[in-house]
């Protein structure tokens, strides 16, 4: 069977070159075509766990209460904040980002309700109430209630009075919503069943329906953004101005990627063209790498956009990964041909390539296969985007490899062989001074790597997932100045809600509510009388009475002074706005039913309705934590919080409820240590077998996997003493490096599998091995370092991590092989045998 696909292979790739570069050119076309659909996703649902409980009810909760889908713009001017100019100024900016075409509403402190600028009765509440855009409204009292209302302080304006804030809210998009909610309750019915053949139709039409629109949503989102900063940019001479909030964080995070896309890809593609000059010295050994590489990127963009297959902030380094592991088949193609035809320098062409394909495709396979297999590990970290890349960059290794062994190949037959170059040069000499090295020194050697080993064990025992948001994005990003502002100056950044529910048999028995006989009859009277009819809310509220109320001021006043937390609102918000209007009401469940049902809507939807549920049955708590609070432990803070209220105010623990971005985040950081094991264990398990397979011994299988433990070990313990957390950029740092790692491992066993059998003396098959295949490990690895170095460059602090670590692997991989593994061979195995053939 083998023969017969050396001779299909022949006779189709390398009789026919021609024929294979125009079927690879058309193919290539098509898929450049379906390139123009590649996009992009970081919404921040791909930055959360698949199948995450917390997930659903998140967003059930922002169905029933306030979105978080809203813009805040920060302003801070020159002069005083409530002068007349400033307040004129104020004013046309908010007008002028009213009428960007798609935002529904803006609210700034020109706008909020106020009841002490001058004092308002609890019965002129709906009425009476001033707003400090209105000439009516005294100022000076304006500026001391929103400096000191619970309700507006660090929200609307900061403590000192020099920073505002407007939330800037766009016009509901109905469509998005009805497809997804369509959409989403298809996949959580097939999470707990099987679908039918119809269901499973209509959950990918609905899919395909929410992908294509939630793309237009998006486009248009990020439109209105743009001209929200030119409405900014046009008044930047007023103060200073910054813009925040999930839509501008997604449209912004777009930006980064396609950045990354962009640079990154022409950045390495440049530097690829510099070593590949500089290494070889010939046009064709430029060119042919470089045609192979565009061909592989061209045609995995066009399978991504074919798919509608989207980009996150994970794999937004995918297209300078391609490149460089193209590049690293045809590195050990070209390096090997070079040797063959220095052996044979009267040999033709066809005969070059063919003895240069059947030497080299075998350990080629099985390292293209072990980087899919790295890749593939990390499908079993339950994190959306990092399934994803994992996905990508397997289909993207199994294009390389197919690519760099035909249109390479085929255009490499048809050129002339023309004279050997001399391999004497920088590369081999730094290769023969390893061998020289370990032949003198290998006791030394595995002692240093022995010592490494152990500082590497205590560094990943340091390792931690706890890491802040901000930190993802550079100082000089809007991104980072935008949320440090409103950390500093508005009460916090990260959204974080308690949901708290009525006890179930509060809900269905009446005596439950609390209230006497003598007071459910006042209500009666009252309510007979009354047009509308019905009982009060604080007869039908478990929460919102005379009773409770203390409970929730109780559990608001906690939440208010933990360290990490920012402004807290809640109804008790509410009950202190009251108790302020009139010191008793608090304790008078009519007159709170009284206010409660003449309230006008826009005032309710202030006071009670972002924290209340229409029934009354439900409590919301909105809280902004500290996201620059360098001491933030977000597992410990709900671990603390859940505690409180189940310990200490008695709370049953199926009433407690914590949601919001925090929630979400802190539930994808806590399972990446889960993650990074099983990707480990994963690509360990199928490494090692792998390894079993092509070399036939347990012993060799051992020896071969520990350089590529050891360069995995090492980084993360670099990560763990240098106090760079696990994110879900630096989780695949380990998989990775084993994966390519193991490609320098396979290419030198197997060359010295070689070597050895001509005279069966390991350590002059070890030099042999040095001076030929380690010359293509080193400019591999010296690629692949530098070619990661470049994502330094990047606005994305986790992709800066990503090159410069794994950068670092490459280093102590190359290392790991070119040292430690001839001296485990040597040392560990010359009583046993490598081969089949040696026995």
């Amino acid at each position: 069977m083998a023969n017969a696909a050396i001779k299909l292979y022949d006779s189709v790739v390398l009789g026919r070159p021609l024929v294979t570069l125009l079927v690879i050119a058309v193919v290539t076309l098509a898929c450049g075509w379906f390139a123009k659909d590649f996009g992009l996703d970081a919404t921040t649902d791909s930055l959360t766990l698949e199948r995450d409980e917390d997930l659903t009810y998140y967003r059930s909760i922002r169905a029933r209460y306030e979105s978080d889908d809203f813009l805040i713009v920060t302003f801070t001017p020159s002069e005083d904040l409530f002068s007349e100019q400033v307040l004129a100024d104020l004013k046309q900016l908010r007008d002028a980002l009213a009428a960007v075409p798609g935002v529904d509403s803006v609210v700034s402190i020109l706008d909020v309700p106020l009841i002490r600028s001058p004092p308002v009765d609890l019965q002129d509440l709906g009425s009476g109430m001033r707003r400090l855009g209105e000439k009516e409204t005294d100022r000076g009292m304006a500026r001391e209630e929103l400096l000191t209302s619970p309700l507006y302080q660090n929200v609307i304006i900061s403590t000192d009075a020099k920073t505002t804030a407007m939330r800037v809210d766009f016009v509901q998009d109905e469509e998005y919503l009805q497809l997804f909610y369509w959409r989403n309750s298809l996949r959580e019915k097939r999470l707990v069943s099987e679908l039918t053949a119809d269901e499973a139709a209509e959950l990918k039409d609905a899919s395909d329906r929410f992908q294509a629109y939630s793309q237009r949503a998006l486009a248009r989102e990020q439109e209105q953004i743009a001209a929200i900063r030119a409405v900014l940019a046009e008044r930047s001479h007023l103060g200073k101005m910054h813009l925040g909030g999930v839509p501008m964080i997604v449209s912004d995070s777009i930006d980064f990627i396609r950045h990354d896309l962009l640079v990154f890809g022409l950045a390495v593609l440049v530097f690829l063209l510099v070593i590949l000059t500089v290494a070889f010295r010939k046009p064709r050994w430029v060119v042919l790498p470089l045609i192979t590489c565009l061909a592989t990127c061209t045609i995995m963009l066009g399978v991504l956009g074919f798919m509608d297959w989207r980009v996150t902030v994970v794999s937004s380094n995918f297209v300078s990964l391609m490149l460089i592991l193209c590049l690293a088949l045809t590195l050990h193609i070209i390096v090997r041909y070079r040797e063959i035809h220095a052996a044979q320098p009267d040999a033709d062409s066809m005969t070059l390539v063919r003895t240069t394909v059947r030497r080299i495709v075998v350990p080629c396979f099985y390292t293209a296969l072990t980087t899919m297999v790295a890749f593939g590990s990390l499908i079993v970290s339950n994190i959306e985007p990092v399934i994803d890349f994992g996905w990508m960059m397997v289909m993207g290794v199994a294009i390389a490899f197919i690519l760099s062994f035909t249109l390479f190949p085929a255009a490499l037959v048809m050129l002339e062989p023309g004279e050997p170059r001399s391999r004497h040069d920088l590369t081999a000499a730094i290769t023969a001074f390893f061998a020289r090295l370990i032949t003198r020194h290998s006791k030394a050697t595995l002692l240093a790597f022995a010592i490494l080993a152990v500082i590497c064990v205590s560094g990943v025992a340091r390792l931690t997932v706890e890491n802040r948001f901000i930190d993802y994005y550079r100082k000089t990003t809007e991104i980072y100045q935008g949320m440090e502002l409103i950390d500093r100056e508005l009460g916090g950044t990260t959204p974080l809600e308690i949901i708290i529910d009525a006890p179930v048999e509060a809900t269905t028995e009446d005596d439950d509510l609390g209230f006497e006989d003598e007071f459910e009859e006042e209500f009666e009277d009252f309510y007979s009388d009354d047009s509308e009819g019905g009982a009060g809310i604080t007869a039908t509220s478990y929460w919102f009475n005379s009773r409770r109320i203390p409970d929730v001021r109780a559990i608001h006043d906690y939440l208010d002074s933990l360290p990490e937390t920012g402004k807290v609102l809640s109804i008790g918000t509410t009950a202190e706005i009251l108790e302020q209007l009139d010191p008793d009401i608090l304790q008078d469940n009519w007159g709170l039913s009284i206010i409660y049902r003449k309230l006008p809507e826009d005032v309710k939807d202030i006071l009670f309705s972002p924290y209340l549920s229409d029934d009354g049955q439900q409590l919301r708590f909105s809280i902004r934590v500290f996201e620059s609070d360098p001491t933030l432990r977000r597992a410990d803070l709900i671990d603390e919080i859940r505690r409180y209220l189940v310990d200490e105010m008695n709370l049953a623990d199926d009433q407690v409820h914590l949601s919001g971005i925090l929630v979400l985040y802190n539930n994808m950081l806590q399972s990446l240590f889960r993650s990074q094991i099983l990707t480990l264990g994963v690509v360990f398990f199928a490494i090692a077998l792998t390894f079993l397979v092509l070399f036939r011994s347990i012993r060799i299988a051992v020896i071969a996997i520990i350089p590529n433990l050891l360069a995995a070990g090492i980084v993360l313990g670099v990560m763990g003493w240098s106090g760079i957390a696990l994110d879900i950029m630096t989780i695949t740092i380990a998989a990775i490096t084993i994966g390519i790692g193991v490609d320098n491992t396979i290419h030198y066993v197997h060359r010295f599998n070689t070597e050895f059998e001509s005279d069966h003396d390991y350590w002059a098959a070890i030099k042999r091995s040095h001076a030929t295949i380690g010359r293509a490990m080193y400019y591999t690895s010296v690629t692949i370092m530098l070619g990661f170095s470049i994502l330094a460059l990047s606005q994305f602090v986790p992709t800066i991590y990503f090159g410069l670590l794994t950068g670092l692997a490459m280093l102590v991989a190359l290392l790991a092989n070119l040292a430690l593994l001839p001296v485990l061979i040597a040392t560990f195995h010359a009583e046993g045998h490598l081969t089949a053939a040696d026995r």
